[in-house]
């Protein structure tokens, strides 16, 4: 179970959707034909973007594969249309629905094209990340259960000397840290829910929350580990990470934009 805060729209991949841009070729340039019909240069390109852009090197092996595969997709769906597919009507949809997903994919590279950010922007986000994230990181385990009752069972049991990480392969249902007694990764207190992250910076070491803490996943029993200080990666070194942080949020605002000015009936 993952406990961190995830506020922002997720607009997955967004810099990976550059690759996605139309292949510079001229569509004149024929790279086959298969039953007189044209497959242009262009579509072998544009497949070659996409494939350097998921890390495989142009070579003209790969080439030679991707236009046998443009052959052979083309000679399929010849065969579809003869058998009248192309009218069914659940394939319809699905062309539609590929059809917007290339268009909402266009529009969020154009928008990526279309708007720097500067460098005075990037830092000050920067420098608010620094603010939110604080100087300390905190190694903490917890015990996570569905109701208040149950933990504070726990809590007291623990008090009088039950073994933590005992009980909390026996009670807890976080399945990410229960077999590992609930030890939780090095993280700073930002990365939590707000409960949970302000239980953690007001623990001291070795101790136990005086009382369970609720949070969205239940009922934590939580005991602080160890703390340690933290020093932010340098500015140039998660540079690209803060342009994306601003990219998606501002992307996020013209779609709420968009949203609130369309007429949906």
């Amino acid at each position: 179970m993952r406990l961190m805060k995830f506020s922002q729209l997720a607009i997955v991949g967004i810099f990976s959707l550059i690759a996605m841009t139309t292949a510079q070729a001229q569509a004149t340039v024929v790279l086959a034909k298969v039953n007189g019909v044209v497959i242009p240069q262009s579509r072998l390109e544009l497949m070659v973007k996409v494939n350097v852009a998921q890390g495989q090197p142009d070579s003209p092996e790969m080439r030679k594969a991707l236009r046998e595969n443009l052959i052979t997709e083309e000679i399929i769906a010849q065969e579809a249309k003869k058998k009248g597919l192309d009218r069914d009507p659940e394939v319809i949809t699905q062309l539609e629905i590929s059809n917007q997903a290339v268009l909402v994919r266009a529009f969020q590279v154009d928008y990526i094209k279309n708007n720097t950010i500067s460098d005075d922007t990037l830092r000050k986000e920067y420098e608010m990340l620094k603010l939110q994230m604080g100087d300390k990181e905190y190694k903490a385990r917890h015990i996570l259960v569905e109701n208040e009752s149950e933990a504070w069972s726990i809590l007291d049991s623990l008090k009088k000397g039950a073994d933590f990480g005992k009980v909390a392969a026996e009670k807890s249902i976080d399945e990410g840290s229960k077999m590992n007694g609930g030890e939780l990764d090095w993280s700073p207190a930002a990365a939590y829910v707000r409960p949970f992250a302000e239980a953690l910076v007001n623990l001291e070491k070795g101790k136990l929350t005086n009382a369970p803490v609720q949070t969205n996943f239940g009922w934590h029993v939580i005991q602080m580990v160890d703390i340690r200080n933290m020093e932010t990666p340098p500015f140039e070194e998660i540079k690209m990470n803060m342009q994306q942080r601003v990219l998606q949020r501002e992307f996020q605002s013209v779609v709420q934009d968009l949203r609130n000015t369309a007429k949906v009936e």
